[in-house]
């Protein structure tokens, strides 16, 4: 994957209708998409050379979202705010620029404003998977 510009990835959230439409949910600066696996270890005393043993498929899959900006409207600010005080896992999209997008459920883990006295008004959240997420290559 050859460098891509930071701003492209994108963050939208889905309107919970069928078929589901996205919208960015910000004017984010920063974003991250972190993916992790559990490894479930399986050495025991008859492993060859003592070296450590996992079994595969067989540990827990989660994915973690970041991201801090503006909101673009009032609209998309009422949105998140609401889908946080619901506690609800809603249909999230990350756009990775070269990559591809992960679409799936997520769960809004915190969600943060803040502004100083001479600045805009900014907001952070970071998201947490809820259950099992889809991914469709770039292409």
């Amino acid at each position: 994957m050859p460098a891509q510009k930071g701003k492209d990835l994108l963050l939208k959230l889905g309107d919970g209708e069928t078929p589901e439409s996205f919208s960015v949910i910000g004017g984010l600066r920063t974003k991250s998409l972190s993916l992790n696996a559990q490894t479930v270890d399986v050495t025991h005393s008859q492993s060859a050379g003592g070296w450590r043993e996992l079994l595969a498929g067989a540990g827990v899959r989660q994915a973690s979202v970041s991201g801090a900006g503006v909101f673009l409207n009032d609209a998309a600010a009422e949105e998140v705010r609401g889908v946080f005080f619901a506690n609800e896992a809603r249909s999230w999209q990350v756009i990775v620029p070269g990559f591809g997008t992960i679409e799936g459920a997520f769960l809004i883990a915190n969600l943060d404003y803040a502004g100083e006295h001479d600045r805009e008004a900014s907001m952070s959240l970071a998201l947490e998977s809820a259950g099992a997420l889809s991914f469709t290559a770039e292409g």
